[in-house]
This record gives C-alpha cells, structure tokens and sequence, in this order.
C-alpha cells in the first residue's frame, strides 16, 4: 500500500472511532493545533460545512459558551448546538441570511468548500478558486478586527492572484498542507490572520 493510501486509511479509520462525520476533520485540528483559529467561546462560520466533520470539532473547541454556523448548498444533517443554514456562499441572499443569523460578528470564518470536480483542471481550478473568493467576500463582511479565515485552495494559476486579494484584508497570510491531506493532490489551505476590520471585498 503507497503511503498516501495508507494515511488516508489511517484517519478513515479514526474518524470511525471518534465519532467525526468525515477524515477531513483531522485536518481542521492539525490547522488548529499550528495556527490557534479556534478557541473556547469563539463565534464560528463554516462555508461548504457538509457532512460535518468541521462543525463537530469547531463545536467541540469553541464549547457551549461558543457559537457555530454552517452553511452549505446541500442539506447537513442537524447537530447539536450547531445552527445549519441551507444557501449557496455566492449568492447574496445567502450571505444576509448568515449576517442576520450572526446577529453580530464572527472570529472566525472556516470554508473547506469545494465544486464538483468535472476532472479539467483548469476549469476545477477556476470554479473552486471562484468560491474561496466568495467565502472571502463573506469573511470581510462578518469578521470582527482582527479575525481568522481558513480556506481551501488548489495550486494553480490563480492562486497568486486569490493570495494577493487575501494579503489586502489581513495581516498574516500561511499557505500549508495538513498532514491529513493527501501529499500528492494539489489541496492547500490558505490561513489568513488579523483581519483589517476597515476592509471589504
């Protein structure tokens, strides 16, 4: 077995085991674990949240003192103390209906979001950039100063130009790859932090 396969069997069978609806869950706590995105009592958004895997370890982190948001174009299964919104991220009746459901201001915004891959990579790469820069957009207008985005990339030739729109908004931009992602595919995670509180896209 390839080491990439037996990885991902690896964290397949945890998530078994503890109880997280996806293997990607993992990869949340390892961006956690390095970078410090969620703390108890923390206001959270998660765009692209189905099946769950992220609401379950935001909501574990964040407590019940913290709030968590999902959002995702299909319908999530309900989890405890998790409200779950049924929207597309790049539709603006979407994004009001999160900023009326926050009643406030998040600190932080999670999108794992990803298009149905059509197997043309310049044509993958183009639409899933195109939703981080809507889960972008929607970071900008619910993060309080000084607030945390992670987002889901693929390596390509619109990466630099997506780094360049994120570096505008805050302070701190990380590119990394959890170890629970697979080494050979092109997924990174673009950590973003310090939002300038006075900057919308």
């Amino acid at each position: 077995m390839k080491l990439s396969d037996a990885r991902k069997d690896y964290y397949r069978k945890l998530s078994k085991e503890e109880g997280f609806r996806t293997r990607s869950a993992y990869k949340l706590i390892q961006l956690n674990n390095s970078y410090h995105i969620l703390k108890p009592g923390y206001i959270v958004v998660d765009v692209g949240c189905a099946p769950g895997g992220w609401l379950q370890v935001a909501k574990k982190v964040v407590g019940y003192g913290g709030t968590v948001i999902g959002i995702d174009i299909e319908k999530v299964a309900l989890l405890d103390e998790v409200t779950i919104l049924q929207g597309d991220i790049q539709n603006t009746q979407t994004i009001n209906l999160l900023i009326k459901t926050l009643k406030g201001k998040a600190n932080t915004l999670l999108s794992d979001v990803s298009p149905k891959v059509s197997g043309l990579w310049s044509i993958d790469h183009a639409k899933q950039i195109s939703l981080s820069k809507s889960s972008l957009g929607a970071a900008s207008q619910i993060l309080i100063g000084g607030g945390s985005a992670v987002l889901k990339v693929f390596e390509g030739e619109f990466l630099k130009e997506f780094k360049k729109d994120a570096e505008n908004l805050f302070t701190e931009i990380h590119l990394t790859k959890p170890k629970a992602s697979r080494q050979r595919s092109s997924e990174l995670y673009m950590v973003c932090q310090g939002f300038k509180a006075s900057r919308q896209i």
